[in-house]
């Protein structure tokens, strides 16, 4: 029940206990948890909260179920080379809907990014874009009965080009989900690395239906703000990483693994809420893993 001491007018009182809302815990800085899955070069995935790892990493593949994605592709970009020993800055310019700067970006390159000369061929070192295409999309780890939520960032490399069978990059899962009229949120999608590419690259593909209790966690996670939150924020501002990059005055172009080769995008992307069929699914093949040993893979530390 709510402390009557801090109001004017202790007159109306709470039937029942109330729980903190969703718009105060957004609202509330201190113990806030900001998630993330990090894919890895050397093919695993680990768990990261507010910028550190915890638990085990898993290797090879995992299964998420998808509740939220922004209806456009992000752009990302940054001025400096990448270098694993200095202290992580944000990008100097990034946009979450692919059309014009965030007001957060500390420096921006253009008015909109169509015009940008980072959005040029020829503006990286190996001939493609320095601005590049990326996904930070939200999602549940399939069997974890927590219901958390988690930013999982897709990379270029990842999103566009041709699949095989079930198995695409994540624009074409997308529409290859939505061709057999079923919805990425009401999918298990297995994420694993492209064992055939030269560099990292990740697939994707639809493991089984949503059972009726992870139904209504994704019905849930969408109701919360974070959910939304983790399709928009860059993968260092959900690291806490405050620190802006420095003004470099320079035109030598940046160094970034292979950019795709440019594509027009199609229809935009969006996960909405949708409704499941009253009428009883027929039983899909049982995982190559229990739930129950998918989560033991994380480990237990929190």
């Amino acid at each position: 029940m709510s402390n009557l001491a801090i109001f004017k007018d202790k007159s109306v009182t709470a039937q029942g206990p109330r729980e903190l809302s969703d718009l105060a815990k957004s609202l509330s800085s201190k113990g806030t948890t900001f998630r993330r899955i990090q894919a890895n070069t050397n093919g695993t995935f680990k768990r990261i909260v507010n910028g550190e790892q915890v638990g085990n990493a898993v290797r090879s593949e995992i299964n998420v179920i998808v509740v939220g994605v922004l209806p456009s592709v992000s752009r990302t970009f940054y001025k400096e080379k990448y270098d694993p020993n200095k202290e992580a800055t944000l990008p100097d310019c990034w946009s979450n809907l692919g059309d014009k700067p965030e007001d957060a970006a500390g420096n921006p390159q253009s008015s909109n990014c169509m015009s940008c000369p980072q959005n040029v061929k020829g503006s990286g070192d190996n001939g493609g874009k320095a601005c590049r295409y990326q996904r930070r999309i939200a999602v549940l780890l399939a069997g974890d009965p927590s219901g958390d939520v988690y930013q999982f960032n897709v990379p270029a490399k990842s999103l566009f080009g041709k699949g095989d069978g079930n198995v695409h990059p994540f624009e074409g899962y997308v529409k290859f989900l939505t061709a057999n009229s079923e919805s990425i949120d009401n999918v298990v999608t297995n994420i694993s690395f492209d064992a055939n590419a030269n560099t990292m690259e990740l697939q994707f593909s639809p493991q089984r239906l949503t059972t009726d209790e992870e139904y209504e966690m994704v019905r849930a996670a969408q109701a919360r703000p974070e959910t939304k939150m983790y399709t928009m924020l860059t993968v260092a501002q959900t690291d806490g990483v405050k620190k802006q990059p420095p003004a470099v005055e320079t035109k030598a172009k940046v160094v970034r693994s292979d950019e795709p080769e440019e594509v027009e995008l199609d229809a935009p992307v969006e996960v909405a809420p949708t409704k499941r069929s009253s009428k009883k699914q027929e039983a899909a093949p049982a995982p190559k893993k229990s739930m129950a040993e998918t989560i033991d893979d994380w480990g237990d530390d929190d």
